[in-house]
């Protein structure tokens, strides 16, 4: 594949000397952002809404590179100066920001900010659901050619600590992108982008469904006809979002994807790869799908065919995302805790059609805005009962209120277990998707999974 470069002369990674540079949000990614910009010798600021002491650490971090550091609000003072402003991806809509926007103050995203810096070829993947599975085997397929690879973006590490490395200059890097971080990019190219799927999520943030999507589809703005623009076989709308950059189109899954299941085997129609499902190392419906974007994405960035066939077989998914915790009684219980939205939810319970039984779904949490219908119609189909937790419960609630399927209220996880044990039968599945965010409960998605392993493993065998 060959080499895009993100900077050349006259680029912006090579105007930041002097600048006046601001870095809103002091994450991981607001850290290594101001790290790469005082590198390039930009007068670096760093803002938060958070205290030092909230901070902690990263505070420590912060200061130790000699940046300046404003805590604990967001005064006007310091955008209306700012010449560059570099957004960490959980940063809310800021007026402040928009007023400096206004006013002609360039607003860009981490990943841009990187991607001045990179030479080698981008391979980016976005989407409402299954991304940082599709972007992980990516990244072992590409990793098992032998190149320096990064893996990283929204998930594991920022783009910008990629920078400097091998695989920035004369490897593969492969950044998971999402919404937030899409919407302020300017000049990023990815040499291969894929997009998975777009539904309702993040609507608290975007305001609407046509705003989202067109944040999702700026993964493909910036690609030439010699990219890869890789969308799933039979999606109009994502079809639609990629026919509108200039890379050239492929698809996966359906009947005519380049890459499919076919034969109860994932078939790569160009390269001659055969590997059947029962040999992956992910389970699930939806996984076949993921595993054959991956194939693809993966074929397009270099990878050879023998390469990408042993990464399926031995590739045994994410933590959180539709784990296999136990069977007990005949019933089989999955975590799928990364499912904080309505689309991951209904592609968890598709997942699950090869059961021989029903499900029984554990759901709720934080709202993030959206329609439950979608999960509704398949647990009328399939579902065994439903079993809600926290604040999200009456808004579901009330989504069900005309279904005929049985719907409990648990007060904490482990209730929430307890009662989904009495509901299952043998043959069932009791899934935890909770198509909302975590916060109200829990520290995040992945503590609220491993509550949810806990409890399901202190569970006894019945008679």
């Amino acid at each position: 594949m060959a080499t895009h470069p993100q900077s050349v002369t006259g680029s912006p990674g090579e105007s930041l000397r002097s600048k006046c540079a601001l870095v809103v949000g002091l994450g991981k990614s607001g850290l290594a952002a101001a790290r790469l910009l005082a590198q390039a010798g930009a007068h670096v600021h760093i803002n938060d809404k958070k205290t030092e002491s909230e901070l902690a650490q990263l505070a420590i971090d912060a200061s130790a590179l000699g940046v300046k550091l404003h805590l604990g609000g967001h005064p006007d003072a310091l955008f209306e100066s700012a010449d560059l402003i570099v957004l960490s991806p959980g940063v809310p809509v800021l007026p402040v920001v928009e007023k400096a926007r206004a006013r002609g103050a360039k607003v860009i995203s981490e990943v841009e900010l990187a991607s001045y810096f990179i030479t080698s070829p981008i391979v980016g993947i976005t989407g409402t659901n299954g991304k940082s599975t599709v972007t992980t085997l990516i990244g072992e397929m590409l990793t098992a050619t032998g190149k320096p690879t990064f893996t990283g973006g929204n998930l594991g590490d920022a783009l910008t600590l990629c920078v400097g490395s091998e695989a920035s200059k004369h490897g593969h890097v492969v950044a998971e992108l999402s919404s937030f971080q899409l919407e302020d990019i300017e000049t990023m190219r990815c040499a291969v982008a894929v997009l998975l799927n777009v539904t309702d999520d993040h609507l608290d943030r975007h305001g609407t469904f046509a705003a989202y999507a067109a944040a999702k589809g700026r993964i493909f703005a910036n690609q030439a006809s010699d990219d890869h623009a890789i969308v799933p076989e039979g999606d109009a709308l994502c079809l639609s979002i990629a026919r509108a950059g200039a890379g050239t189109l492929h698809t996966y899954g359906g009947e005519k994807g380049e890459v499919r299941v076919e034969g109860g085997a994932i078939v790569d129609t160009v390269s001659g790869l055969r590997v059947p499902t029962s040999e992956l190392g992910i389970r699930g419906l939806h996984n076949q799908a993921n595993a054959c974007a991956a194939a693809l994405a993966a074929r397009l960035a270099g990878a050879p065919r023998d390469v990408i066939a042993a990464i399926l077989r031995s590739f045994r998914g994410l933590p959180h995302r539709m784990v296999h915790i136990r069977e007990l009684n005949g019933v089989v219980y999955f975590n799928d805790s990364k499912a904080t939205n309505v689309g991951a939810t209904v592609a968890a319970l598709d997942g699950l059609k090869d059961l021989p039984g029903k499900v029984v779904l554990i759901a709720g949490g934080l709202d993030k805005g959206g329609s439950y219908a979608p999960i509704r119609e398949r647990m009328e189909a399939r579902g065994r009962g439903l079993v809600l937790i926290g604040q999200a419960t009456p808004i579901i609630q009330e989504a069900f209120a005309a279904s005929t399927v049985p719907v409990v209220l648990a007060s904490s996880m482990d209730d929430a277990v307890n009662q989904a044990r009495a509901l299952a039968q043998r043959g069932d599945a009791v899934l935890l998707a909770p198509a909302c965010a975590s916060m109200d409960m829990f520290r995040n998605y992945a503590h609220r999974g491993d509550e949810f392993a806990r409890a399901t493993r202190a569970l006894g065998a019945t008679p």
